[in-house]
Order: C-alpha cells, then sequence, then structure tokens
C-alpha cells in the first residue's frame, strides 16, 4: 500500500472514531460490539475495554478480529487482524493517541479492569457504493492489492 492510500485511510478511520468489532466465542459464535477507537500511523487501531467485557475474554484465545467502520454516505471500511495488548512505550503513545481521538473517554482512566488493545490490520477493503461505484481490498504485510469498481 503506497503512503496515499495509507494516509486516506487513516484521515478515514481518524474521522469517525467508532465503529464495530466481530470477535468469536471459545465455542466459534460470533459476538460484535460498538467501540470507540483511535488509529496510529502505521494504520493499527486502538481501543479500549475491561478484562471483564466478552470482547477481552475472547481476544485471549483467538486475537483475530474483524472491525467496520461507517464513513461519509456510503462509505465503509472493514479491517481484519490481529489483536494485542501494547506494551511499555507501545502503550504510552497508544493511551496518548486514543484519548486525543476520543477525549471524551477520560473519564474511564480509573477504571479498574481497563486495558488497551491494538488491532494490526492485514486485510482493508474500502467500499464505495454511490455511482460509481467501488471496491478496493488491501492484503498487508507483503501480499497483493487488488480493486474493482463499476
Amino acid at each position: 500500500m503506497d503512503s496515499a492510500k495509507k494516509a486516506q485511510f487513516t484521515a478515514y478511520i481518524g474521522e469517525k472514531n467508532a465503529g464495530v468489532i466481530a470477535t468469536t466465542n471459545r465455542e466459534h459464535g460470533p459476538e460484535s460490539a460498538f467501540i470507540n477507537l483511535a488509529v496510529m500511523p502505521d494504520l493499527s487501531i486502538v481501543f479500549e475495554t475491561l478484562i471483564t467485557s466478552r470482547k477481552y475474554r475472547n481476544l485471549q484465545h483467538d486475537p483475530r478480529a474483524s472491525l467496520v467502520i461507517r464513513g461519509h454516505e456510503k462509505t465503509t471500511l472493514q479491517v481484519e487482524g490481529l489483536i494485542d495488548e501494547p506494551v511499555e512505550t507501545q502503550l504510552e503513545d497508544a493511551i496518548s493517541i486514543y484519548y486525543e481521538a476520543c477525549p471524551q473517554n477520560l473519564g474511564h482512566r480509573d477504571w479498574p479492569g481497563l486495558t488497551y488493545m491494538r488491532l494490526r490490520p492485514r486485510w482493508l477493503r474500502y467500499s464505495d457504493y454511490g455511482l460509481p461505484w467501488k471496491v478496493e481490498e488491501y492484503f498487508l504485510n507483503g501480499f497483493e492489492t487488488t480493486s474493482s469498481s463499476s
């Protein structure tokens, strides 16, 4: 993915700072949750959660997740990747970026059991269902880029 496209996706995610994340439980059933989020310069997505939440428990046994962010008009960005918990300086950076993007959540900082998770994208699909429509898919980490349109 070139730097211009990366900047476009960073701006897109940064405008909304919210989406729906999907994880799977131990029985392989789907579970979804609305989250506030922030995007880091490398396109990683940071969000907060409680260690008592379903999503946290799910991600402990299967770190794969998908996320959908709705944009302007008829656009969406789908993201799939692996989740981890940043540590040390990465954690400090993630927290700083998260609360800059989501200042409404500053009051959460002292909640017992609060932690921060990071989604590292492996696949993105940008869809614009306006006229003309287009769908662009990006496989990160050395995979090919594909796109379709009408």
